[in-house]
Formats: C-alpha cells, structure tokens, sequence
C-alpha cells in the first residue's frame, strides 16, 4: 500500500493518528492491516512515510519512519481567487482543480446573482474537497476556504493586492500587471455582476481581464485565471 492520508496535527514522538474519515477510508475502503506503509501529509507542508502500527474501527495508530523531501517552494505570487460559487457537483468541480493548480486561498464571492451560499456545511464539505485533492496530486499545503465576502469586504481586506476582475466585456489584455506578492481575482456568477457591482470593483481598484472571446461557465472562468496567474 503506497496511500496518501491527511493529518490535521503534525507527527509527536515518531507517532501519529488517523481518525475519522482518514481512518474509515484506509480501514474499511483499502484494507489496511498493521505493517502497511503510507504516507502522510499536516497540509501544512509536512509530509512523512510511516507505517500502520495499531487499526481499530475509526483510528489508524502509525509510526514515522522519516519524512519526505520537501518540494521547492512554488515561484509567484500568492493568489486568491474569490467566485461566486456554482451548483452542486460543479463546486467539487471547481474546489479539486483550483488545489491541482496551486491557488492559496478561495473566497465564495457575495453577489446580487449569485446562486449559492456559502454556509457553514457547504464550506466544511468544499475543505473535505481540498483535502481529497491534495492527496491526489501530491500537494502538502490545504488551499484555504475563507468566509464570504462581499467585493467591497475583499477589498478592504486585502490592502496592497494585485486585483483583478473577469469581465466579458473587457479588452484583450496585451499584457497582464505584474505581480510577486499577492493577486486576488474575482469571478462573477452565471449572470454575471451587475452593473453596479462591476462599477463599484473598479473604483476599488479592481482591473477588468478578459479571457476570450466566449462567455465561460464560473468554474472555468475560475479556473483559466488560476492557470494564467499560477503560470507567472
């Protein structure tokens, strides 16, 4: 067994516990048995092999046998992208890439048309999402799902940012602002921001992007602005 598994506290005197859904999935979906090798992430950017020393119902006893090289820190600016979140399986969608890609933080955006609320629940199963994804790609650092803000509360939260703002109507950009601190981007939901909303962005220093020529879903706008600033 060669399996990735989420510890939400770093590894204490060689041990370390799995428990919850981390343990249900190793015990009652993989099998697992005592002298099973795997792997382990504090989604803090630690990651350590251990080996299954102890399988109860819902708790995994390991040992650790030593950590794992870090990766090189990623080169960029740190970026958020704040979307007024879609529906349903699009929202696992858009959580699973966004951690692929490397984006540090996602703000469910507050608007006039927005279709869905980013309550407590929904949040705490887009965090389940983010850990789902880094244990497939490889990622040790969870993406932050923040509270929901409004464009306004972003702004005032994030004095110094780089922002920018998806917008249909926008030119085609020649080339994009430069940025090694911190970028937020700001995709609207399917109707898009209002006209009011948009306006308001721009007097808070939101710079209207366009990414083509078509009119993107929410989540793919989302997410060819993260590979765009990711790629810097």
């Amino acid at each position: 067994m060669s399996e990735r598994f989420f510890l939400p506290a770093a590894p204490r005197d060689g041990r370390a516990v799995l428990d919850g859904d981390e343990a249900r999935h190793l015990v009652r979906v993989l099998r697992g048995q005592v002298g099973d090798a795997v792997r382990v992430f504090d989604g803090r950017g630690g990651e350590w092999f251990a080996r299954v020393t102890l399988v109860g119902r819902d708790r995994v006893e390991l040992a650790i046998e030593r950590s794992v090289e870090p990766r090189p820190a990623a080169a960029g600016a740190r970026v958020t992208l704040a979307v007024a979140l879609p529906k349903g399986e699009r929202q696992k969608w858009l959580v699973e890439k966004l951690t692929e890609l490397g984006v540090e933080r996602l703000v469910p955006l507050v608007t006039s048309r927005g279709v869905a609320e980013a309550t407590a629940a929904a949040r705490t199963r887009l965090e389940r999402g983010v850990i789902e994804a880094c244990k497939q790609c490889g990622r040790t650092t969870l993406m932050e799902i923040a509270a929901p803000l409004s464009i306004g509360e972003l702004a005032a939260a994030t004095p110094g940012a780089v922002r920018l703002l998806a917008d249909p109507a926008a030119a085609p950009a020649r080339g994009w602002p430069a940025a090694t601190g911190e970028i937020i981007a700001a995709v609207g939901p399917e109707g898009g921001f209002t006209s009011d909303e948009a306006a308001a962005a721009v007097q808070q220093g939101f710079v209207p992007v366009s990414l083509g020529p078509h009119i993107l879903r929410v989540e793919t706008a989302a997410v060819a602005l993260a590979s765009k600033l990711k790629a810097w």
